[in-house]
């Protein structure tokens, strides 16, 4: 079995070469899929809902949070803090990002709102360099998600999570090492649609959601 840092390196290597325009299809299908879900797991007509932005060659998630919007949901966006923790920004049309202190990413500047905030959200949609059909999912090498999955599940107000990945970074069963502070997935947003992990079983038996 490889290694999470091999695995990692090398959907990352695969990544930067999708052209832009597979790129802006994906960008399109994971919000129309994205947004499809969340009316599923919202309790309300409109909800909260954690994202992230995609950057460089990460599954683009900017349509997304625009659709999300346009649905009459609220969208928080992370921002990195000392520790591998998180805090959350509602984001707006107007918000303006900057470049993180911690990661290679850009975060919304805006009020920070503790990590708790998270408990209270319809669905988090969470960064992925890939999953396998077990739920094993690989993410940056930050830890950040992990920890922030860690403490909601100790609080018990862990809402519906999504890893959103490119359909090629699902990986087999047994693909990815997991580790005791692994936080599993459950459900992986694709461009191809939503799909339902089932640990424990056949590949053949996993349902797909979508086109």
């Amino acid at each position: 079995m490889a290694s999470k840092e091999d695995i990692r390196s090398s959907r990352r290597l695969h990544r930067r070469t999708l052209s832009p325009e597979h790129l802006a299809r994906a960008g399109r299908s994971l919000a129309e899929h994205g947004t499809a879900w969340a009316a599923t797991v919202s309790p309300a007509a409109s909800g909260t809902f954690a994202v992230y932005l995609g950057v460089a060659f990460e599954p683009p998630t900017i349509p997304l949070i625009n659709s999300l919007h346009q649905a009459g949901h609220r969208v928080l966006l992370p921002v990195c803090e000392p520790g591998r923790l998180l805090s959350w920004v509602h984001w707006t049309p107007e918000t303006v990002f900057v470049r993180s202190s911690y990661a290679p990413i850009d975060e919304p500047e805006g009020e920070r709102l503790e990590s708790s905030v998270v408990a209270g959200t319809a669905g988090i949609f969470m960064p992925a360099t890939a999953v396998d059909l077990d739920g094993n999912r690989i993410g940056q090498g930050g830890g950040y998600y992990d920890r922030l999955l860690q403490g909601l599940d100790a609080s018990g107000g862990r809402p519906p999570t999504i890893a959103v990945v490119f359909d090629d970074d699902l990986l087999p069963s047994g693909s990815i090492p997991a580790e005791a502070f692994d936080q599993p997935v459950h459900q992986v947003l694709t461009p191809s649609g939503v799909i339902q992990l089932h640990p424990g079983v056949e590949q053949a038996d996993r349902g797909r959601v979508g086109k």
